[in-house]
């Protein structure tokens, strides 16, 4: 079985991102990270660090606290895994402005590479729609995301969709590491008080 996929993470992110608009990101810790900011920062970049498996659920924070925008989720498919509860919770919520694209690489990227469940067979696409996510997909050709970049910003459902993503380590470029300037920027981003 091959793991992960052949198309080009950087230049995922980079496509999903281009011409966002009003789109907000969370970025979970790590590669999704380091993708979203090789494409540039954002004052409506929310990278997290150090909190593994929970990209998921703040994006679902984010699309009820902000339910006039989109949010889309970068995340990868070893963070997705621990947080399978997660799309449980979001499925039942069911907001129409929040994506969730996995970038699958089969492999946990952070800790060595190791073959992850995805890697194994498990699939999060089917996964979300057994949990009745009104759209679930997995793209394994570049033609597949411009589609999913103008879905990201119709707000056209709740969605996932698992990019398979080569299985390579690229040169880590690190977004802003202080959790209150992060947090602060956002919000100020948003049009609300830094506090």
């Amino acid at each position: 079985m091959t793991a992960g996929g052949t198309l080009d993470r950087r230049a995922v992110v980079a496509a999903l991102v281009r011409e966002r608009g009003d789109l907000l990101v969370v970025s979970a810790l790590g590669s999704p990270s380091y993708d979203l900011m090789a494409a540039g920062d954002h004052d409506l970049n929310f990278y997290l660090w150090a909190a593994m498996g929970s990209a998921a659920m703040v994006g679902l924070g984010l699309a009820r606290a902000q339910p006039d925008r989109p949010v889309l989720v970068l995340t990868g498919d070893g963070e997705q895994l621990m947080g399978l509860g997660a799309l449980a919770t979001i499925a039942l919520r069911r907001p129409a402005n929040l994506s969730i694209v996995v970038l699958d690489n089969g492999h946990y990227g952070e800790t060595g590479m190791q073959p992850s469940h995805a890697g194994m067979g498990v699939e999060l696409a089917r996964i979300a729609a057994a949990l009745d996510f009104p759209g679930a997909e997995t793209i394994a050709e570049l033609q597949g995301i411009e589609p999913l970049r103008r879905r990201l910003h119709a707000r056209a459902g709740l969605h996932l969709a698992t990019v398979k993503i080569e299985p390579k380590n690229w040169p880590r470029v690190l977004p802003p590491r202080d959790g209150v300037h992060v947090k602060n920027r956002f919000r100020q981003a948003l049009g609300h008080s830094p506090t």
